[in-house]
């Protein structure tokens, strides 16, 4: 099955809702992507800082991966399953941003952050090649 037969599943079991393509959206998602990326890497900040920079930022480049092939999620994780679909991306990341996910929701609802440095430079790595990706895709598109 190609990735706009699964898109169309996800959408079909409600994981997923159609809309249009807005550039005005993607241009925005895309700015935010780059200024939290850049922010990341500010040293002076607090480990949790920089990994919600960081996580944000990938979140943001998923989001517009998914927006420029008329789609859009109302659950954070799908943003991230649907690379697979919607850029060129391995499941290594996508596996790597699940797990950034669940670190994120155990800060954002528990309060538990474990300063794992290691895994904020793989996520901030991961970011900057997603990011990349998505501008080139964005290119393409308009």
């Amino acid at each position: 099955m190609d990735s706009k037969a699964n898109l169309e599943n996800l959408q079909r079991s409600g994981g997923l809702k159609a809309e249009p393509p807005d550039r005005k959206e993607c241009d925005g998602l895309m700015r935010s992507a780059r200024d939290r990326l850049r922010d990341a890497s500010n040293s002076q900040l607090s480990f949790a800082s920089r990994f919600d920079l960081a996580y944000n930022a990938a979140h943001a480049s998923a989001l517009t991966a998914l927006r420029l092939h008329g789609y859009r999620s109302d659950k954070r994780y799908w943003v991230f399953q649907c690379l697979i679909h919607t850029a060129d991306v391995s499941k290594v990341q996508v596996r790597l941003l699940a797990l950034c996910h669940e670190r994120r929701n155990l800060a954002e609802y528990e309060g538990y952050m474990d300063e794992d440095e290691a895994l904020l430079g793989q996520l901030m790595d991961g970011a900057t090649v997603l990011l990349n990706e998505v501008e080139n895709l964005l290119a393409d598109h308009w």
